[in-house]
């Protein structure tokens, strides 16, 4: 770590670099933790739930972004989803 710190004091063009090498060492798996643990569409065990998308709730959008989505279920999908239940 003191190597490091020396190196720096010597070759001070070589911060940012650190410094963002930095942020990307720490943030790629912040970022992916949010999303394991907030986002519903991220599974990690399919075999207790094979299906998971039916747990969502239709009228909360799942996109960061949504233009006049209205709903409504489709009566061929409706009759599938009967017969397979």
């Amino acid at each position: 770590m003191s190597g490091i710190i020396q190196m720096l004091r010597k070759r001070k063009e070589l911060i940012p670099l650190v410094s963002i090498m930095a942020v990307a060492a720490l943030g790629a798996p912040a970022v992916s933790l949010y999303f394991l643990l907030t986002k519903p569409d991220v599974i990690l065990n399919k075999t207790s739930n094979p299906e998971p998308w039916e747990r969502l709730d239709p009228s909360k959008p799942q996109k960061l972004h949504t233009i006049n989505q209205q709903w409504m279920p489709i009566a061929e999908l409706e009759y599938i989803k009967s017969l397979t239940k």
